[in-house]
């Protein structure tokens, strides 16, 4: 295991936030995590695990151990009558994985095409569009406490998932490096195409016989038609939740502005667009010096160049406020904020 000292981490962020770690390490493998929670048990850092670095605004050097997870392989663990059990190292780029098992026909998460990071941070997270979540094709995983330098594994029930959330976002947070995820794949795909623009993007290709390969090159063109490409603009993707409101929270607020679209949940309440509220709020295409708004879509928060994370930082916080004023709700950030919000 090899430490270094002051190293730039401006290219291992999405939102290219020109920052710095006082110490710095990668583990590619199981034994270099072994090695690496033993130093820790002994050496007591303060640390921060580093994936694909899509998920999170950084607002000042980091003062302790940085951790780039760089585990890779990808293998078929098992199977059974109607599923595929496919392992991937944490350290995986998550779309690649997706384009891999589209490829083998390991079908469920060709809807999640194209979305930033890696293969770890994807149960961290929960991460979700078109109408699938990571809770849905999840089997289990595998991770070393840092302090206690054991190896744990998780079940689905066991990282307590939520929307944009689970275990190692709260009770566990910043305690274990995920080295492995397991998905559970169908052999026969169960396609999911009523969510947002999928089938009116499938109409528009000419596809009329749906494969989970069409629907992942759908997802492709219509992320790339609304989002910013992080090489091109620093983004981190949608910087806000989607929030829930009561359902008759939702009426009141569809009778004030008739435009309101909501979905109904399982749970009773009605979740509301949070790009479309900050957009009523004037936010849209908005930029002071280097931080914006991106102009396609408002739940996007941008860093054209020379922003600091305090900038976007400053900025999100208003647009917290307006929409609290216009419309009485409160959005909670998807970005995690490093250092924590102060």
């Amino acid at each position: 295991m090899h430490i270094q000292k002051n190293i730039s981490l401006k290219k291992l962020n999405t939102f290219g936030m020109n920052v710095s770690a006082r110490y710095f390490t990668e583990v590619d493998s199981l034994e270099s995590v072994s090695e690496l929670t033993s130093f820790l048990a002994r050496n007591k850092y303060s640390t921060l695990i580093l994936g694909g670095g899509s998920n999170i605004l950084f607002t000042a050097d980091i003062d302790g151990l940085v951790i780039k997870n760089d585990i890779k392989g990808i293998e078929k663990v098992d199977e059974d009558d109607d599923y595929y059990y496919i392992k991937a190292g944490a350290g995986e780029n998550w779309h690649q994985f997706v384009m891999y098992c589209v490829a083998n026909q390991y079908a469920g998460v060709e809807n999640l095409a194209l979305i930033p990071g890696n293969v770890g941070a994807s149960p961290m997270q929960n991460i979700g569009a078109y109408g699938v979540e990571i809770k849905d094709v999840f089997h289990s995983l595998e991770a070393y406490h840092l302090s206690d330098a054991v190896k744990v594994g998780f079940s689905n029930s066991d990282c307590a998932f939520g929307y944009r959330e689970s275990v190692f976002k709260n009770k566990y947070k910043d305690q274990f490096i995920i080295t492995s995820v397991t998905y559970k794949l169908k052999k026969k795909p169960d396609l999911n195409v009523s969510y947002g623009s999928i089938q009116q993007e499938l109409t528009a290709m000419g596809i009329k016989d749906v494969s989970p390969e069409a629907i992942a090159n759908a997802v492709i063109r219509i992320r790339r038609s609304k989002l910013p490409d992080p090489a091109v603009i620093g983004n981190a993707g949608s910087f806000f939740k989607n929030p829930e409101v009561s359902s008759a929270y939702f009426i009141q607020l569809k009778s004030q502005f008739p435009e309101l679209v909501g979905y109904n949940l399982e749970n009773g309440n009605v979740k509301v667009a949070a790009g479309w509220l900050i957009e009523k709020c004037g936010w849209k295409g908005y930029r002071k010096g280097d931080a914006g708004c991106h102009e396609k879509q408002a739940l996007v928060l941008v860093n054209y160049g020379d922003a600091r994370g305090e900038d976007v930082y400053t900025l999100s916080e208003n647009i917290l406020i307006s929409v609290k004023e216009k419309f009485g709700i409160d959005l909670v950030r998807e970005v995690n904020i490093v250092p924590g919000i102060r």
